[in-house]
């Protein structure tokens, strides 16, 4: 169980896959909110996707109830750890109830639905490595196993993937950069001076641009493919395995991908492209860039030089009188100097 957000379903995966491979004959099932589910969809091995929708008020609960009757899971296994998770392990109705330890919870109370808890996480840890903290210890895998592949995208996935691709750059794919546009308002956001002085530069440089765009950042995205008519536009994109599929065909051309933390960030990088993540507020050491060995010079996150001893603060809201200068404060420049 792991129901949002889309960064964290991606950090879940190794717990899917470690299941699957210490225990290939279990039927396995994953509880997740719906808009969120189509990543899982197509996973193999994976026997049944449970929607949990959770503004959906009490009705949404009487329908999950009615899901996780009738997949009768034995064990249940939580990869959130808040109150939420909680009530979603009590409603599965397994007999055996696994999540992280305690003090390991955003939300200790709901640790007490768990009667198999994970040893405390030893240190501060990515959100990867706690999940594969969690996965060790339900399956006895070894401590350096990883999935070998995330995302087991089809070989039709990745053919449409890599037409769509092609299609969206015209076919100029050299050395070219996806850049994801980040809604205004959001502390973790790249301010929209910002979005724009790098368009321009990649412009004037002509380096292969692809500006990038999911539903929430449609507007944002529209406004910008009016002014820099030079770079490529995907606008107000939706399909989570598509986009995985383009950045699995990005990668086998040498692309890399620059965004502040969001969901696509972390699904590039469980594509295999090379990431540059702007960090703020966030923990880059915490849910930055994560690569098996630790990343290389091409995926690392890139913070503000400014001395500012509140970043990061891992918090939604910004405090800091002239508000949220760690983004605001992160120079183009600095991405840049990165992505040579």
């Amino acid at each position: 169980m792991r129901l949002s957000h889309l960064g964290d379903v991606v950090h879940a995966l190794p717990v899917f896959h470690a299941l699957r491979e210490r225990f290939p004959s279990a039927e396995l099932g994953w509880v997740v909110q719906p808009e969120f589910a189509g990543l899982l969809a197509g996973l193999p091995g994976l026997s049944r996707v449970i929607h949990f929708d959770r503004r959906g008020g009490l009705g949404a609960w009487l329908d999950l109830r009615r899901q996780l009757r009738e997949f009768a899971a034995d064990w249940a296994i939580d990869a959130q750890g808040n109150l939420k998770s909680a009530a979603v392990m009590l409603a599965s109705g397994a007999r055996r109830r696994t999540g992280f330890d305690r003090r390991d919870w955003r939300e200790p109370l709901g640790a007490m639905a768990i009667h198999d808890h994970v040893p405390p996480v030893p240190g501060r840890l990515h959100a990867v490595e706690r999940s594969l903290h969690l996965a060790r210890h339900a399956t006895g895998l070894p401590a350096d196993w990883t999935p070998a592949d995330w995302l087991e995208l089809s070989e039709q996935e990745l053919g449409d993937g890599r037409t769509r691709w092609e299609s969206l750059l015209s076919g100029s794919r050299a050395r070219a950069v996806l850049v994801q546009l980040a809604r205004p308002g959001d502390v973790r956001a790249w301010p929209l001076e910002r979005q724009r002085e790098l368009l321009r530069e990649l412009e004037l440089r002509s380096i292969p641009t692809l500006a990038l765009s999911g539903p929430g950042e449609a507007e944002v995205g529209e406004a910008l493919r009016v002014e820099h008519p030079g770079v490529s536009h995907w606008v107000g994109q939706r399909g989570l395995r598509e986009l995985a599929a383009v950045f699995h065909a990005a990668a086998r051309d040498g692309a890399r991908f620059v965004g502040c933390d969001s969901g696509p960030l972390h699904l590039a990088v469980a594509s295999g492209l090379s990431v540059i993540g702007l960090a703020g507020p966030q923990d880059e050491a915490l849910t930055g860039p994560w690569r098996p060995d630790g990343g290389d010079g091409a995926t690392r996150a890139v913070r503000s030089e400014l001395d500012l001893p509140c970043a990061p603060c891992l918090k939604r809201r910004c405090s800091h009188e002239l508000g949220p200068v760690c983004m605001t404060e992160l120079e183009v420049e600095l991405v840049l100097r990165a992505l040579d």
